[in-house]
């Protein structure tokens, strides 16, 4: 069994981070992105994130970093608040070994800590089903699919949307507004 840690991600990490996109976004449709960021905007991204008291995580397997996590705003919009988005990547050579899933977990934990409410996936590609299987599993549930909305690679690439309430979900208000 490999030795996974799942920590918070730091600045040191941003080379492997961005490593690791860009490879998604040059060869997979998780990123509707087609060209990769440099490590200068995946920094900004990070320190926006970090900065905004979202969670982003780092997975590492025997030491090295293999994957990442980050939950961010759903929508800039007010009222959207207590809503995030999540996202998952993983090193193409790091797939299977329970990764996504241990971060995914985890990403859930550390949102629901900082008192978000809704926990939304936007899957790239309705072909992802090992992404889609592992959100079900997790307890997110299916909220539509909007067809055809992006195109890469030669194709046309759909979006699934999941859901899963996160605390206490709707049932009641969310604490004021710090």
């Amino acid at each position: 069994m490999p030795d996974v840690t799942i920590r918070p991600a730091a600045p040191h990490d941003i080379v492997a981070i961005t490593r690791i996109y860009a490879e998604a976004v040059r060869h997979g449709t998780a990123s509707f992105e087609i060209e990769p960021p440099d490590e200068a905007e995946m920094a900004r991204r990070q320190r926006a994130l970090l900065d905004g008291g979202y969670p982003y995580l780092v997975a590492e397997l025997d030491g090295a970093v293999a994957g990442y996590a980050y939950a961010a705003a759903y929508r800039a919009r007010p009222a959207y608040r207590w809503s995030v988005e999540d996202s998952v990547y993983i090193a193409a050579d790091a797939h299977r070994r329970g990764l996504a899933r241990a971060l995914l977990t985890r990403l859930i934990e550390e949102s629901e800590q900082r008192a978000f409410r809704q926990m939304i996936a936007v899957i790239g590609d309705s072909q992802q089903t090992a992404s889609i299987e592992l959100h079900r599993a997790l307890g997110f549930t299916p909220v539509g699919t909007i067809v055809s909305v992006g195109f890469k690679h030669g194709r046309w690439l759909d979006t699934v949307l999941m859901q899963r309430p996160l605390g206490a979900g709707d049932t009641t208000p969310p604490r004021a507004y710090d």
